[in-house]
């Protein structure tokens, strides 16, 4: 069973942000795209990740006003990543070892070309799971 690739569950779209944008934009973005996080830049650089828990963990939870606070101030600037050619089996383990639900998945030249989330594994993995159900739904607004 883990002998499928992250390539094969990845999410592929990824959307970048410059670090300037809003809370409040870059949250727009994510409901628009129906995705739970964004590459932060800082020009053609990636600077970070930002997830829709950062938003209510990092900016609601300190009462930061999202039209005025930027992305710069709550992303993650450790940016996890793996190959593309992995096994989900290592994408989880890495996953587990770094405690993230999402990893920043790069081709062999370390071009970002997707991201996995622990939810986009426990869908492959084990569909019937909890975990797997709830990741095959659609968001709840």
């Amino acid at each position: 069973m883990t002998s499928f690739r992250v390539s094969d569950v990845m999410t592929k779209q990824v959307i970048y942000l410059p670090m300037e944008t809003t809370l409040d934009e870059a949250a727009r973005v994510m409901k628009e795209a129906d995705i739970g996080d964004v590459v932060a830049t800082d020009g053609a650089t990636l600077a970070g990740v930002l997830t829709d828990r950062d938003i209510v963990v990092r900016a609601v939870a300190q009462r930061s006003d999202p039209a005025r606070t930027t992305i710069d101030s709550i992303i993650t600037r450790e940016v996890v990543m793996i190959e593309q050619n992995c096994t989900v089996g290592e994408a989880a383990a890495l996953m587990r070892e770094r405690g993230v639900r999402r990893v920043l998945v790069c081709d062999n030249e370390r071009k970002l070309v997707g991201i996995v989330s622990l939810g986009d594994l426990a869908l492959r993995l084990d569909p019937q799971s909890a975990l797997g159900q709830l990741s095959g739904q659609a968001p709840t607004p």
